[in-house]
């Protein structure tokens, strides 16, 4: 099992922790991350991108001639296609682009990425993480003794307002409960910061 030093938020090494191989210890399955990434950044995209077709774009109610006799060819509407200001054939209407992968691969996928951020000694285990108030100069000052000078996700147990409130004016900085990991932050963050009660949760959902 791999074991990552235990830190107050001080930054002073109080211990050490032992992490689950099954979660934290796998070799990182580079190609089930990608497909993981471009999962979630498909779902996040808006795709409320709008044209006209021909039967809202304004005008063109009266037929411009008749059928026959006239020797030009015969035409419906001034707002087909292929008039000026006609609309537009096949154009991109609101559609949603989320789509899911299985589910193991989706827990491999986020094991992965755990794993990658042991590898590459980018994760940091608190002993806890508590505020008493909304602070933002009291969790930079956390954030100063741990140096981490970068990127981070910060990882508690459960939803704490406290820490939540004080992160979030922080540039570079994400704070999410366990239950809401997922592989784009860990992977988009360059440094985990999650505490031992979180360590313990995750491992329990992904072991």
């Amino acid at each position: 099992m791999p074991k990552v030093a235990l830190y107050n938020v001080s930054g002073s090494q109080v211990g050490e922790i032992e992490l689950n191989d099954a979660v934290f210890g796998i070799e990182p399955n580079v190609h089930v991350l990608h497909e993981a990434v471009v999962m979630q950044q498909a779902s996040l995209r808006q795709g409320n991108h709008k044209v006209k077709g021909r039967s809202e774009v304004r005008g063109g109610g009266r037929k411009p001639w008749k059928q026959k006799g006239t020797g030009r060819a015969r035409q419906g509407s001034i707002r087909a296609p292929q008039w000026k200001g006609g609309g537009v054939v096949f154009g991109p209407t609101p559609r949603s682009y989320a789509y899911k992968l299985p589910k193991k691969v989706r827990r491999l996928a986020i094991k992965s990425a755990l794993s990658s951020k042991v590898v590459d000694n980018e994760i940091i285990v608190l002993d806890q993480l508590t505020l008493s108030a909304p602070k933002t100069k009291e969790f930079a000052a956390i954030l100063n003794n741990l140096k981490v000078d970068r990127k981070a996700l910060v990882v508690a147990p459960s939803y704490d307002e406290n820490v939540a409130l004080s992160a979030r004016n922080i540039p570079g900085v994400k704070f999410v409960a366990a239950d809401g990991i997922n592989v784009l932050d860990v992977l988009t963050y360059d440094k985990l910061i999650i505490t031992k009660e979180a360590v313990q949760k995750v491992e329990e959902v992904l072991a």
